[in-house]
């Protein structure tokens, strides 16, 4: 085994969960290097929903909740206002995100509580059997939609930084170097983090989405749809169409904190206003 994956991997919860090409592998071996990196294996705690990517932190030895669809991001607010030394992390599917996990997102980004929320996006439900996903492409076929999606996908990164997180960030698991540094810019940063990874899934999306159950075909995929930000910078509406813009997409410093707010508040820290008196002058 991997000095990395002996260091940190939980022996217990082997073999991993995971479809055999799938991205999911990918992202927790540039996790387990970031926590490496950081050297904060004492520090973390994690919590996911339900769905594929919501078994990545289980199989590191850490504190992990692994708790309902969708309730993942309230629930590591709460560990991160328990004890404001822990660095936590949300592992969620795009459907546990956006979808059932939505409202919590972007209340969690508008408090801009210092946890990092990593989005794997497969584009479809894919342990419950491939059903249209909020991130789904328009018109394409899915178990639930047969004939062809009707809908238009979120971008969650647009939705996070609307919604007021201070860092953004997408990537596929076609650059792991890029998500391991992502991910220790993510904990690091002071504030709401919000990083999108697209991932391939052969069994449902390859299949279903793109017409192939090839691991490899998926990944070149993700490889040729990715265009970095100073790149994209560069090109026309009509030459990014089909493209997907990868990078760090916004680093805010500086912004009030929830868990720095609601402790000052606490200690009479404050700025003397009652909450009426800041209603009034907002």
């Amino acid at each position: 085994m991997h000095p990395i994956a002996e260091k940190y991997l939980r022996k217990s919860a082997l073999p991993q969960f995971f479809c055999q090409g799938c991205g999911d592998g990918t992202i927790l071996t540039a996790l387990m290097r970031a926590i490496d990196d950081l050297g904060i294996i004492d520090d973390m705690a994690f919590t996911s929903g339900i769905g594929c990517c919501a078994w990545i932190p289980v199989f590191v030895n850490a504190d992990v909740l692994h708790t309902m669809h969708g309730r993942a991001i309230p629930i590591a607010t709460a560990l991160k206002l328990t004890n404001p030394k822990r660095k936590v992390m949300v592992f969620a599917g795009d459907g546990d995100c956006v979808g059932i996990g939505g409202n919590h997102l972007i209340h969690a980004a508008r408090r801009n509580v210092d946890i990092t929320v990593v989005m794997v996006n497969n584009a479809i439900y894919g342990m419950t059997g491939g059903q249209t996903a909020p991130t789904t492409p328009h018109h394409a076929v899915t178990k639930t939609t047969p004939i062809g999606n009707a809908e238009f996908p979120f971008d969650a990164c647009e939705l996070a930084r609307a919604a007021g997180a201070t860092y953004v960030a997408r990537w596929t698991t076609a650059h792991p170097r890029q998500i391991t540094t992502a991910f220790k810019e993510a904990i690091n940063h002071k504030g709401f983090a919000f990083i999108e990874i697209l991932s391939q899934c052969p069994t449902q999306s390859g299949r279903l989405i793109y017409g192939s159950a090839d691991p490899v075909e998926a990944f070149n995929r993700l490889k040729s749809i990715a265009v970095s930000k100073a790149r994209a910078e560069t090109m026309s509406p009509e030459e990014l169409a089909g493209k997907v813009i990868v990078g760090k997409l916004l680093q805010i410093e500086g912004r009030a904190e929830l868990t720095d707010e609601v402790y000052a508040l606490m200690s009479g820290g404050g700025d003397g206003l009652s909450a009426e008196t800041r209603l009034a002058t907002n």
